[in-house]
């Protein structure tokens, strides 16, 4: 039986450096190959901070161990304790020389997947054993980035005097009309599955001024493509007294920031994918979508003010613009009914995209604060009054002019990482086909 409390690491692998030659150390991980070559085995082990090599020498090891040792499966979680030495291997300055060994978990082969990378597996393959499939470092290194972006993108929002809030999942109204949402039974009463914060986080910019939040969200489409989930990570904000352009500067600067500290903090993992991510540099470049269609049209492409931008026509736009940038002042009935219009033309609305390339990140704008105007707005829109009474009530109470984006961190994580399949940097994806694991 294992002893538990025996089971204690003193060192990561990437903590094993030459300061510590001739002290014993309890290192733990996972085989990732195991070599024997004669009277000495080789074990590569790996944990979550890197690899290490562990060295068993027949004369110096009890015969039984040694035999155990040639034998255990790869992939098996180790516990071994031994001193660490020199090491004239060229991918290890040190290495641990065995005295014990304790199995802490086997892994039964065959394997689902080889999590070392070496032998190929088609991404559905790797998703049905997610768990194992992040043992591979170029996968685990895709996730370490994401959690240093996260960091970096809160840090920001701090910094600019946000404050992060969390809103609810189960919602009585949908936001923006009830298309593409799940729904589901409330104790006999019709809900949904919020596909943004949006009215949430306009409501808290009444009290709570300046407001973020970092969460899930769902949206019911049944495309299926290397840019769409049905549930997704969303970074949203929601500020009292600022307009789309203000909006706009909070962006770059979670952007800029975010690239700035992931190409700081994460060159190891940059250097496992192989990848440089791009350095954006404020401001962003800025065109409105008439101009987006007039480059069209010199194309040749046979566009008309009001038609929406599909992605064929995005990637021309993004091979010109490849980069950050913002197409603002989309029109009117392209954009939902809390964006607010202009008031020299109220075709067009004091709205943004926020692109990279063809790609976009974050979708905003300045908002209708005035009750009137939402109300005509909704109509326009034919959504019932009723179902938004909860949301129109609060614009009695001193509703401030405000504006926000929502901005999908999957696809951020895309462009950080270099990654053509958002099913690539999300841990769990869920699309139409995959509910499991």
């Amino acid at each position: 039986m294992l002893n538990l409390r025996k089971v204690r690491r003193t060192h990561y692998s990437s903590q094993l450096s030459k300061s510590l030659l001739g002290s014993k150390v309890s290192v733990i991980g996972w085989i990732e190959d195991i070599r024997a070559l004669g009277g000495i085995i080789f074990l590569t082990i790996r944990d979550v901070m890197g690899k290490a090599q562990i060295v068993f020498t027949k004369e110096r090891t009890p015969l039984e161990l040694f035999e155990v040792v040639k034998k255990i499966p790869r992939q098996s979680v180790i516990m071994v304790e031994g001193k660490v030495k020199e090491s004239k291997a060229k991918d290890f300055e040190v290495e641990v020389e065995g005295e014990k060994l304790e199995i802490l978990a086997e892994a039964i082969h065959p394997l689902p997947i080889d999590p070392t990378g070496r032998v190929k597996a088609s991404i559905d393959t790797r998703l049905d054993a997610r768990a194992l499939d992040l043992r591979n470092p170029s996968v685990a290194a895709i996730f370490k980035i994401r959690h240093h972006a996260l960091q970096s993108i809160r840090k920001t929002f701090i910094e600019r005097g946000f404050i992060e809030v969390n809103t609810s999942r189960i919602i009585g109204q949908a936001a923006e009309g009830g298309a593409n949402l799940f729904s589901l039974d409330y104790f006999g009463k019709i809900a949904y599955l919020a596909q943004s914060p949006q009215l949430y986080k306009e409501q808290l910019t009444l009290s709570l001024e300046r407001v973020f939040e970092i969460s899930n969200f769902f949206r019911a489409e049944k495309s299926h493509t290397r840019k769409h989930l049905n549930e997704f990570i969303s970074v949203d904000m929601e500020a009292a007294y600022f307009d789309e352009n203000d909006a706009m500067e909070v962006a770059e600067d979670i952007i800029v920031n975010v690239f700035k500290d992931v190409s700081e903090q994460c060159k190891k993992e940059l250097e496992i994918l192989n990848y440089s991510p791009p350095k954006p540099i404020k401001p962003f470049k800025r065109i409105t979508y008439s101009q987006a269609i007039e480059e069209l049209r010199k194309d040749g492409i046979n566009i008309n003010i009001g038609d929406d931008l599909t992605d064929s026509l995005l990637r021309i736009i993004g091979k010109k613009y490849n980069e950050f940038y913002f197409i603002t002042e989309w029109p009117t009935k392209l954009k939902p009914f809390y964006i607010e219009v202009k008031e020299d033309n109220p075709e067009f609305t004091h709205s943004f995209d926020l692109q990279y390339g063809y790609l976009e990140i974050a979708s905003g704008g300045l908002r209708v604060w005035r009750k009137e105007e939402l109300k005509r707005r909704l109509i326009q829109s034919n959504l019932d009054l009723e179902s938004f009474s909860s949301h129109l009530k609060v614009y009695d109470w001193g509703m401030p002019f405000h504006s926000g984006w929502g901005m999908g961190l999957d696809r951020l994580m895309m462009v950080l990482t270099g990654k053509k399949n958002i099913r690539e940097v999300v841990l769990y994806p869920r699309d139409r086909f995959r509910l499991t694991p």
